[in-house]
């Protein structure tokens, strides 16, 4: 059995989320305004967010999302 994704699209705030895990977190911008990350208390990415999606003037939106942990 494969790892669940949720994935939640909000159209009236235009509001992306996709989490890879279901655990508690918190989100970090990242070099791009729109996309924020959120990790968990060790700094694991477990998913990611992406503000105004459909104002998105960069087609395909590309971006590095990086472990923070040391």
């Amino acid at each position: 059995m494969g790892k669940e994704v949720k994935i939640w699209y909000d159209q009236e705030g235009d509001f992306l989320e996709v989490l890879f895990e279901r655990k508690a977190g918190y989100f970090k911008e990242t070099e791009n305004d729109a996309v924020m990350e959120k990790v968990d208390e060790n700094g694991n990415i477990i998913g990611f967010s992406i503000l105004n999606v459909s104002a998105l003037k960069e087609k395909p939106l590309s971006i590095d999302l990086k472990s923070h942990v040391a």
